[in-house]
């Protein structure tokens, strides 16, 4: 008797569960929304188009940030706390001020509403959507969801040769997101590795965490064939500080097996073992033996140093950088990269920002940006950190990639579709960082 009862009831609650995530999913789909757009390829990738979704998500993001404010404005409460507000809030200060100082504010209105959009309004948008940490952990599948299908895309343009260009071939695993954004699939297959390991590490034995492992192993493949030196230094990194943070133990046990899957896919199955040795080995020549887009990365850094100095306090103003470039740098910089395969045409991409986060901040608005910027990221780290105790799965999802992503603004700055993604992470870190989550 006691079966005939229980076996209905388990049923049941499953089904009160599947509406409960229905239900979930359906208040978040404005976010859900620009995960998922990134998934379509944009029009136009022959004919040297950005060879991602940028519209697509773009506009999706601006629907996000308007339905928000229409739901705080219908629901009459105080949206955010006091230290969220001037967390998120700190950027525009420096933003409007580079803005207002520059010699020519006209050109910087678009790079005004390019910062707000990304660092204000939509981490602020998916802070304020996010309610409970179920909201949180559909958000972050849902960014695993996506790496797992750009990963896919990925692995098969390596294996048929229809990636973007790479040493003559075009092998380059990019995704949808085309041969001018070669970060793009590298950026959002990094998210996806970093949170999984961040729900391995904090969940406890069960499905969820099995899922978890057997998803790491699958992201992997595709992070190594995308030959992004960037995008492994800060995935390893970010990966290393939440082992560190899960137990010193448990962080030998994963690096004896991570070690021992990247040997078996590269050294025993010779998955790119050639080109992947070669990209590794370059990351140690930067000094001795750079290459060209080594050589170029360093001269663009030297020119935003020089930008800086010439107005130190707001810099050369927002979309400033390209004005300013050739003044300031030396004839070691290229003409621009060469971008080709992945269904677009051979064409020249300008060398149009440093790749460095930090220096096209300082350069464009000067030490006030810089420190309204970065100090909000660190005030969001710090208070990932302090929350470590409250929940440990999503205590190291959000310190994963915080980590992840404030190392790889050292060799990458926004640009291209992926840019919107970024913005999306920023606001589910701010969620466990700033809101009023309850301890676990």
């Amino acid at each position: 008797m006691a079966t005939a009862v229980t076996v209905p009831m388990a049923a049941a609650v499953q089904r009160w569960e599947v509406r409960d995530w229905a239900r979930r999913a359906w208040s978040l789909s404005p976010v859900l929304a620009v995960i998922g757009l990134l998934l379509v390829p944009a029009a136009g990738g022959a004919e040297g188009g950005t060879g991602g979704t940028g519209g697509l998500a773009d506009a999706a993001s601006g629907l996000l940030v308007l339905i928000c404010l229409v739901r705080v404005l219908r629901s009459g409460a105080r949206p955010l706390t006091r230290a969220a507000a001037v967390v998120i809030g700190l950027p525009v200060l420096g933003i409007c001020l580079a803005a207002i100082t520059s010699s020519d504010p006209a050109a910087s209105l678009p790079g005004v509403a390019r910062y707000l959009q990304v660092f204000v309004l939509v981490p602020a948008a998916v802070l304020l959507m996010i309610r409970d940490r179920r909201d949180f952990a559909l958000v972050a599948w849902a960014l695993v969801g996506l790496a797992l299908l750009q990963g896919a895309v990925g692995v098969t343009q390596y294996l048929t040769g229809t990636g973007a260009s790479y040493m003559g071939e075009d092998i380059r695993a990019v995704g949808t997101f085309g041969p001018t954004d070669v970060m793009g699939m590298a950026t959002v297959v990094s998210y996806g590795l970093v949170i999984v390991t961040g729900i391995a590490l904090g969940s406890g034995r069960g499905r969820v965490r099995t899922a978890a492992l057997v998803c790491a192993g699958l992201l992997f493949l595709p992070l190594m064939l995308s030959f992004s030196r960037g995008a492994w230094i800060a995935t390893v990194l970010a990966i290393a500080i939440q082992l560190v943070l899960s137990g010193l133990r448990r962080a030998g046990r994963v690096a004896l097996v991570t070690g021992a899957l990247a040997v078996v896919l590269v050294g025993g199955l010779g998955v790119g073992s050639a080109m992947v040795k070669e990209r590794v080995t370059s990351i140690t020549q930067v000094a001795g033996a750079p290459d060209q887009s080594v050589t170029d990365r360093y001269t663009m850094w030297a020119a935003a140093g020089r930008m800086w100095r010439s107005d130190p306090l707001t810099g050369v103003g927002l979309k400033g950088f390209p004005a300013y470039r050739d003044s300031n740098a030396s004839l070691a910089l290229s003409s621009g990269s060469d971008t080709a395969g992945a269904g677009a045409l051979f064409r020249r991409q300008p060398l149009l920002s440093p790749h460095n986060m930090y220096l096209l901040v300082l350069s464009e608005q000067g030490l006030v940006g810089l420190l309204t910027l970065a100090g909000g990221w660190t005030a969001l780290l710090v208070g990932a950190l302090r929350r470590r105790a409250w929940g440990a799965d999503c205590a190291l999802i959000a310190i994963g990639l915080l980590s992840w992503q404030l190392i790889d603004f050292f060799y990458a700055d926004i640009g291209g579709p992926s840019t919107v993604l970024m913005s999306v992470v920023f606001g589910l870190a701010a969620w466990w960082s700033l809101s009023a989550v309850k301890r676990a």
